[in-house]
Parts: structure tokens; C-alpha cells; sequence
């Protein structure tokens, strides 16, 4: 079983920054793809950013210019940098992972979600 724990989220001021981590633990052979999602109230989860084996991350519109996902392989770790935040950032952010066990076997993993809150 593959568990994710995201931390960082908070409150800040318009304007202001955010980095949110996500570490991977358990039986894991290989990561191909990992991404950020993120619900707001009374609204559907939207994928912010995502990144598969080699390639650069992909970023919705909204976020272009202001987030960024970088990534340790070596601890299993995805950041989402966040700069310049807009009250329209306000959500919960959940990571997603999906890859290989060390049987080989498919897994689809989810963090709980952490709160992301822009407010005065």
C-alpha cells in the first residue's frame, strides 16, 4: 500500500506564497505520474499540475506564471510552489501519485488534502 502526506497548506494574503509538499511512502517500485489537484467549495476537483516520467509539468491557465511543481525522486517528494496567490486559490489541494508496487501492481494513490486559504 502506497500512502501520501501533504503538508504546507495555510492562510496568506493575496499576493502572497505557498509551498505545498507531498511524500510518497510504502510499497513503491516506481512513480510515473504525479499531480495537484485542487476543490473548492461547491465546486468539482480540478487538476492543477502534473508531470509524467521526464517531461515538464503541464499547469491549468489559471495558474500558469505562478505555480510551479518541482519534484525529489530521490525522497519521493512533489512541491507545488505557489506565488502570487488570488482569493480564487482558496481550496483544498490534494496530491495524486500513480505507479508501480514492487509486484508490479498498479497503484493510484491520494494525500488527504490540506487546506489552502486567500484571504485579507
Amino acid at each position: 500500500q502506497v500512502q501520501l502526506v501533504e503538508s504546507g497548506g495555510g492562510s496568506v494574503q493575496p499576493g502572497g506564497s505557498l509551498t505545498l509538499s507531498c511524500t510518497a511512502s510504502g510499497n513503491i517500485f516506481t512513480i510515473v505520474a504525479m499531480a495537484w489537484y485542487r476543490q473548492a467549495p461547491g465546486q468539482q476537483r480540478e487538476l492543477v499540475a502534473h508531470l509524467t516520467g521526464f517531461d515538464n509539468a503541464s499547469y491549468v491557465d489559471s495558474v500558469k506564471g505562478r505555480f510551479t511543481m518541482p519534484k525529489d525522486n530521490t525522497r519521493n517528494t512533489i512541491y507545488l510552489q505557489m506565488n502570487s496567490l488570488k482569493p480564487d486559490d482558496t481550496a483544498v489541494y490534494y496530491c495524486n501519485m500513480r505507479g508501480y508496487d514492487r509486484q508490479r501492481t498498479t497503484f493510484d494513490a491520494w494525500g488527504r488534502g490540506i487546506q489552502v486559504t486567500i484571504s485579507s
